[in-house]
């Protein structure tokens, strides 16, 4: 049995018996360094609690960003389950603007050009669509939209 000084300030009894004798001392240097296990925990839920409003603050963020896009730009409403309709509206939202500062912005699309694809983007409703193309590279969506089914489109008239 080691008692252990932790970074903490406590002091615990640790059974280094099931490890080999030449390695005990430097694993209990190593223990030493670290806090004990009921701080180690104490400060992981705290870190996990202050991650958790942290996340939620961004995705609200990102929510009313993606909001206020789609009002300006005359987005329609997505389709699908409750719980996924938010995430699909950030996830239209990122990949839209991605692909706009890739085509236009930086590449070699007009806006004419851009004004096609966009009437297409507004036919595409369903939210797990969005979802699905969330890790897509903006550069690809003009492919991404031509491979959507019509099960991915919404009724409404995509003429507005």
């Amino acid at each position: 049995m080691w008692n252990i000084v932790h970074n903490c300030g406590h002091e615990i009894s640790h059974d280094l018996s099931n490890r080999p004798a030449d390695r005990r001392a430097g694993f209990a240097r190593w223990l030493e360094e670290r806090d004990c296990t009921d701080c180690w925990k104490a400060a992981r839920e705290k870190d996990s609690a202050s991650k958790e409003e942290w996340l939620a603050a961004k995705r609200a963020e990102e929510q009313q960003a993606a909001a206020q896009w789609a009002e300006q730009f005359g987005m329609p409403p997505l389709e699908g389950p409750e719980k996924a309709l938010a995430w699909g509206e950030r996830s239209r939202h990122q990949l839209v603007t991605t692909a706009y500062s890739a085509l236009v912005t930086e590449g070699s699309w007009d806006e004419a050009d851009w004004a096609v694809l966009e009437d297409t983007i507004r036919n595409l409703t369903r939210a797990g669509w969005w979802i699905d193309q969330r890790n897509a590279e903006g550069t690809d969506l003009p492919e991404l939209l031509d491979a959507a089914t019509n099960d991915d489109t919404g009724t409404e008239n995509p003429f507005r």
